[in-house]
């Protein structure tokens, strides 16, 4: 028995990197019983039929997994944001946060387009809603960050962000010396309509990055309005001071979080993203 990560799946085989060599694996039928699929980013343990072949018996625990696009044991998402076409959006933004929390995976924010900004003002005002919870990296076209060059190392990363910031662009611009794999990368989306869509985990500045087209759009459907105030972690110093052990921060007296935008002290718009999207999932249940 050998222990590899799935890097490729594609028509009913996963390709399995174990030891250097990459094996070709079906599932084996117990998992058809439980439900189960492995998905790319698994850990397995596969048994090798022959030199290049085998068949995987366990998929190890995962400590996260998406559906769109079915990736697990992701170390971090890119969210990328443009300033400017597509306008830059706070509640955007807090969407892909929450539901990054949500599934327990390190979000990076990537402003990108910086350079068609008349001022900074803008992006000093991002900068002091983000900065004090989350790691953020401001990117122009022609500006390489130094800070960003090591991102990708050692980590599994997927990409998420509106439609119309440049998937390739920005990898060119993290990692400039990638211009082959941006142009496969870049290929690998522009697939035909009619061939099977794939994901596949790429190597890029020494870790490995999904090879789908990231996600664009995200529905809270598995999230529990409960569990939404815990995806916004500024929250949780000011709700210490909350009354109610129990506060959803909505309606309920003497809240702390509330106290704490009233007096500037948290952002009026992290907090209305938290209203919005509450108010989403509870309309969602009233439909079902």
């Amino acid at each position: 028995m050998l222990k590899g990560r799935i890097t490729k799946a594609l028509s009913g085989f996963y390709y399995v990197e174990a030891e250097g060599a990459i094996y070709e694996t079906r599932a084996r039928g117990l998992f058809r019983k439980t439900k189960e699929s492995p998905l790319v980013g698994d850990i397995v343990t596969f048994q090798v039929e022959n030199e290049d072949e085998g068949y995987i018996g366990e998929i190890h625990e995962r400590k996260n997994a998406l559906m769109r696009p079915p990736v697990a044991n992701i170390d971090q998402v890119l969210i990328t944001m443009s300033m400017k076409s597509p306008e830059f959006s706070y509640y955007l933004l807090d969407r892909f946060l929450a539901y990054a929390e949500a599934h327990d995976i390190e979000p990076v924010i990537v402003i990108t387009k910086t350079d068609l900004l008349e001022d900074d003002a803008s992006l000093d005002e991002i900068a002091s809603v983000y900065k004090p919870i989350y790691d953020i990296h401001f990117t122009d076209r022609d500006h390489i960050n130094e800070d960003l060059q090591e991102i990708f190392r050692d980590r599994i990363s997927v990409l998420a962000g509106q439609s119309g910031v440049g998937k390739s662009t920005l990898l060119n611009t993290l990692v400039p010396d990638l211009e082959l794999n941006t142009a496969e990368i870049s290929n690998a989306l522009n697939r035909g309509k009619h061939t099977t869509r794939h994901v596949e985990l790429v190597e890029i500045g020494g870790g490995l990055i999904a090879d789908t087209p990231g996600f664009s759009t995200i529905e809270f459907t598995e999230l529990d309005k409960y569990n939404l105030k815990f995806c916004f972690p500024d929250f949780n110093r000011f709700s210490e001071a909350c009354k109610f052990r129990e506060c959803q921060h909505i309606n309920e007296p003497k809240c702390g979080v509330k106290q704490a935008v009233a007096e500037g002290e948290l952002a009026a718009s992290r907090y209305d993203s938290y209203l919005a999207i509450y108010q989403e999932i509870e309309n969602r249940k009233a439909r079902y």
